[in-house]
């Protein structure tokens, strides 16, 4: 037993529960006016996102314990229970702030979504694992996946959820690009995007979407309409200074900076603790990221290597997207910040990642003690394909 629990990774162990113990401070902290004011309790938000953080950490211990080759052989019914979502909350779901992306059950909220992130994941990693005699055959090895990926990215486009499915689209190009595909296909793939980007721009374009621009680039112009949300949030980073206002001391949570839970808890922080504990979170995150990259790496499998990095580029995309929304380098898109904003199925998903991470950590360590006979002289599958294709990871 002890043996088994020092093969953990425990950096992935405490890191993630470090920042969401923190996301669970800063959520009442930033939350309990809004609650208030809605007529619940002070705690309202607080205990559900527990209850979201006590779901998650069992969903992590499973996680870190099921074999992650397994999934491979679950692959095709996730997605189908994923695209079946999907098209469900188009059908049935509630509409919160414009998108059709949650189903509603009265006592809990779920965003499908969420959950295709990991889906696409999983998939993507085992179909491009499976691929790596001929990846560098674009319309055997490379087309295939990209046609359920569109699919799903279509799906989360109608709800409208651009945000998310932006995410998804750049967490599946870090798969693709690292699973060894040629340049020259990938100069394809990129070229394609944008001219499905250009086709589908005329309709997307919308009026609340032009204000997400504006009011990204030129809050100032429009400081009591577009441009107010992001002005509130200069405002808390701006105070927050070096050590902050002291918490629970942040005056933008107090009606003035909305969503400061969720999409804007970053802000709060800046406000409260100030630029030290901006940079902790950061931080944190960044160990991450670096972590499942370093695992992804040691990793002797292509499928475990592929998967550590879809969810290392996971955490990491959000939390730069999150993080550009609140400082005006991106339109707000409704991002949370990974483990420390409120939201329960986002919580939910990154928890489960963070379990699978660490399987995957475990069966490296377990083969890095596992006695290497003298006379061995094969090469990881992983290190490169036979056709002549570039590494998986460069």
């Amino acid at each position: 037993m002890i043996k088994k629990l020092k093969n953990n990774d425990f950096t992935l162990m405490i890191t993630p529960v470090l920042l969401a113990a923190f996301g669970l401070v800063m959520i009442y902290s930033a939350s309990m006016v809004t609650a208030v004011y809605e007529g619940h309790e002070a705690t309202y938000y607080l205990v559900k996102q527990l209850q979201w953080f006590v779901i998650g950490s069992i969903g992590f211990t499973l996680c870190s314990i099921f074999p992650y080759k397994y999934y491979q052989k679950l692959m095709k019914m996730m997605m189908l229970i994923i695209i079946a979502l999907l098209v469900g909350v188009l059908l049935f779901g509630t509409e919160i702030n414009n998108a059709k992306s949650w189903f509603n059950f009265g006592f809990v909220s779920v965003q499908p979504a969420e959950f295709a992130k990991l889906g696409l994941i999983i998939y993507l990693a085992s179909i491009y694992s499976k691929k790596q005699a001929y990846i560098d055959e674009f319309n055997k090895g490379v087309l295939p996946p990209l046609i359920l990926t569109g699919l799903v990215l279509g799906l989360i486009v109608l709800q409208p959820d651009i945000g998310t499915a932006a995410i998804i689209f750049l967490i599946a190009s870090s798969v693709i690009f690292s699973s060894g595909i040629k340049f020259r296909h990938l100069s394809i793939l990129i070229a394609a995007g944008l001219l499905v980007v250009a086709i589908a721009i005329p309709n997307m374009v919308t009026d609340e979407r032009i204000s997400r621009f504006t009011g990204a680039y030129q809050p100032f112009e429009h400081p009591e309409d577009d441009g107010y949300h992001l002005i509130q949030s200069y405002l808390a980073i701006g105070v927050g200074g070096v050590t902050g206002e002291g918490l629970g001391h942040s005056v933008q949570k107090l009606g003035y900076l909305q969503e400061a839970h969720t999409d804007f808890i970053m802000a709060v922080i800046a406000e409260e603790l100030g630029f030290i504990g901006v940079v902790i979170v950061i931080g944190l995150l960044a160990i991450i990221v670096l972590r499942g990259i370093f695992i992804a790496r040691k990793c002797d499998d292509s499928f475990g290597a592929l998967l550590a990095i879809g969810i290392s580029s996971m955490v990491g995309i959000q939390a730069f997207v999150n993080l550009g929304a609140i400082s005006g380098m991106l339109p707000i898109t409704g991002v949370p910040l990974p483990f420390v904003s409120y939201g329960g199925s986002s919580l939910l998903v990154m928890m489960i990642s963070m379990g699978i991470l660490n399987n995957i950590a475990r069966n490296v360590k377990q083969k890095e003690q596992q006695p290497v006979p003298a006379n061995r002289k094969d090469i990881p599958q992983n290190q490169t394909n036979n056709r002549g294709g570039r590494s998986w990871l460069m």
